[in-house]
């Protein structure tokens, strides 16, 4: 557990990288978006925008960057594989449930304020408010942690098999999904595909299904990670 806390450490060395550049990122979007809601036509009606989606994004390039620029220092220093994939993990994990707490927090305080006093539904929008604080937490953390995991994928498999694995796996995901979307389209199956994520709960849509993709991402990376070389 020792050297799992460690490893967890080696991600703490430079928090300008791994907590300020996210924030710095979302926090320039958050203003621009108050900024044209309070400017513009935007704000005469209430509405919601995916600008927090920029943080999402950010953490997910941090994680990617965490395992190709810190793994191979850690084994340069004794620490396994398998300790640094866990201390990772444990810091995904942790930072998940801050961010859930933050972004929690900044939610209650949108609401109170009518949107930033323009309507403005920015740190949770559509499903992802609960109107429920604790609910909230994990409503914004869940899809946190989706991020970082499939983060640590990417990042494993660059380490792992270098540039023509991140593009095999950017061109497999483009091939998959596109032939998902072509399958359903032939079928004529949207209504139904929308039909079945309508009748999801809040719950699942937020917490459940992120958290399964968290579960996958994270089974699918360590298998590679324990074959990455020096």
């Amino acid at each position: 557990m020792t050297r799992v806390l460690q490893a967890a450490r080696l991600h703490l060395v430079n928090p300008v990288v791994i907590l300020g550049i996210p924030w710095l990122v979302v926090s320039i979007s958050f203003a621009i978006n108050v900024a044209i809601f309070h400017l513009t036509p935007a704000g005469e009606e209430e509405g919601f925008s995916g600008g927090v989606l920029a943080l999402y994004i950010t953490v997910l390039v941090v994680f990617v960057q965490a395992v190709t620029q810190l793994l191979p220092f850690a084994m340069g220093v004794s620490l396994s594989r398998r300790t640094f994939y866990l201390g990772t993990a444990l810091v995904a994990a942790v930072q998940a449930l801050g961010y859930g707490i933050v972004l929690s927090a900044l939610v209650s305080i949108e609401n109170a304020t009518d949107g930033w006093g323009a309507g403005l539904r920015y740190w949770a929008p559509g499903i992802f408010d609960v109107d429920n604080p604790l609910l909230q937490v994990f409503a914004s953390g869940a899809p946190m942690l989706a991020f970082m995991f499939v983060g640590i994928g990417m990042g494993v498999v660059h380490q792992r098999w270098g540039q023509a694995g991140t593009w095999g796996l950017i061109i497999g995901s483009l091939v998959l999904f596109g032939g998902l979307a072509i399958l359903i389209t032939w079928l004529e199956a949207w209504g139904s595909v929308a039909e079945w994520f309508g009748d999801q709960s809040a719950a699942t849509l937020t917490i459940g299904l992120p958290l399964v993709l968290a579960v996958a991402a994270a089974l699918a990376a360590y298998p590679g990670i324990r074959r990455v070389v020096p």
